[in-house]
């Protein structure tokens, strides 16, 4: 886990922090904006959008930023029984994989933001393109390790592919198959 800002300017909602939470095994990373970064903000994320959507952390891994580090947070790691281990002050290399997701989803939104007040709003495509393709050190996708499938990039509905002809039938025959259920049932 590890926090982003502030950022120097603020988004056009007024949002100057990203808290970025990484799975160690599939790089997915999960991540939201907020206006003011405060010590009950970790604890709802953890709780709604890590534990209950993904699964339960085995163990968590940040630095000693005291909004991370705080009795509400600890409160979580003892209900769901969660370890945690705090990287050293002047050695961010041990969270290494959060520092890296850092480095490319920066260099990612400076490529796709045309202003430095909308960096908000691309946020969700920022993390689309980072989970949809290869991290060299797993091999695979984010998306594909966590959802068993290859995203769909946007690039594939303007150049027609066999993969996208062939989900179109797979749909196509099961609305097919629904339609011959409904039908049987009506009689």
């Amino acid at each position: 886990m590890d926090v982003i800002g502030p950022i120097s300017s603020k988004a056009s909602n007024g949002h100057r922090f990203i808290f970025a939470v990484i799975d160690y095994f599939t790089k997915w990373v999960k991540v939201a904006s907020y206006a003011n970064f405060m010590k009950s903000t970790v604890s709802k994320f953890l709780k709604k959008e890590s534990i209950c959507r993904y699964r339960m952390p085995e163990r968590i891994i940040f630095d000693n930023a005291l909004n991370l580090n705080n009795s509400k947070i600890v409160e979580v790691y003892n209900q769901f029984k969660i370890k945690h281990h705090n990287s050293s002050p002047y050695r961010p290399k041990i969270n290494g994989a959060v520092e890296v997701a850092n480095e490319n989803i920066n260099k990612i939104m400076g490529k796709m933001t045309e202003t430095y007040k909308d960096w908000h709003d691309k946020l969700p495509f920022v993390f689309y393109a980072y989970r949809a393709f290869v991290r060299t050190s797993t091999g695979a996708t984010p998306f594909s390790l966590v959802y068993e499938m290859e995203a769909v990039l946007p690039i594939k509905f303007e150049i027609p592919s066999l993969q996208i002809q062939a989900r179109y039938d797979q749909l196509n025959w099961i609305e097919e198959k629904r339609l011959k259920v409904i039908r049987h049932g009506q009689m």
